[in-house]
């Protein structure tokens, strides 16, 4: 379910150089943010809380049970961090940022890098800031877009993924390392496609003894590698709907439904 997440040309993917600050704004970047925003809602129905510690012995029971305790988190913050790689590229893009999620369709992310770029959501109008090109994308969410938030962001959701994709252990049912040389200790599981409809051919996700989502790894169509960590989960801190609210500068340029037309 998660699209491509393009590298180049994209203000939304990654830190701008000077050359990116000259490319104008144009429908590619549209589309950049169309798929960009189709990920992250996958990563907000796979963040998850705390587990029963029982033991499970498939992959689709561990994943379950994950599932299963979503209902449970009625909001939640962490640091996101962004990583794209290409081998077109010389070096890794990141985006690094503070998520907040609010159960049933409530995100915004603030994010550090790139500095200033703001993505938020308060379940009825999407806006994301991109100052680099001083712009506004902004969509107002159709009726049956906000149902499909509310359903994806609870174990119901969670089973939609389920349907979507294969699910097997990576390599083992056992812990093994984050990646190479790190101490951290997770169980990593595989989901492949079952339809060349989804945007990623393949998810690693890595879990944490706490059954938190600690990293999910993405391969594209194009077989392009994104990887998403989240650090520093906090679930159910009581988040206010005003931290929902936004406002852009008065000086940016506005595009209305950009992702597709907003019902009258």
């Amino acid at each position: 379910m998660l699209p491509v997440f393009a590298t180049r040309f994209a203000p939304f993917a990654a830190p701008m150089t000077s050359v990116d600050k000259q490319k104008p704004f144009d429908r590619l970047t549209f589309q950049i943010v169309n798929r960009t925003l189709h990920i992250l809602i996958v990563v907000f129905l796979l963040l998850a809380s705390l587990a029963s510690t029982q033991e499970i012995r498939t992959a689709a029971e561990f994943f379950d049970a994950v599932s299963a305790v979503y209902g449970e988190v009625e909001d939640y913050t962490c640091r996101l961090v962004i990583t794209n790689r290409d081998e077109n590229l010389e070096e890794d893009r990141i985006m690094d940022g503070i998520l907040a999620f609010k159960g049933p369709n409530r995100v915004r992310i603030d994010f550090e890098e790139p500095v200033g770029q703001v993505l938020v959501s308060d379940g009825e109008r999407l806006q994301v800031y991109i100052p680099v090109y001083n712009v506004v994308l902004q969509q107002d969410l159709r009726r049956r877009s906000e149902e499909s938030l509310a359903l994806l962001a609870n174990e119901q959701g969670l089973n939609l993924l389920r349907t979507n994709y294969s699910i097997a252990y990576l390599d083992t049912p056992e812990p093994v390392p984050l990646e190479e040389g790190s101490d951290e200790q997770v169980v990593k599981l595989k989901l492949d496609w079952r339809s060349t409809n989804e945007g990623y051919r393949e998810l690693i996700l890595s879990i944490s003894e706490d059954l938190r989502i600690r990293r999910i790894v993405g391969i594209t169509v194009t077989y392009r590698e994104v990887q998403f960590d989240f650090l520093d989960v906090e679930t159910n801190v009581g988040i206010p709907d005003a931290r929902f609210d936004y406002e852009a500068p008065a000086s940016a340029n506005l595009f209305n439904n950009f992702l597709f037309e907003g019902e009258g």
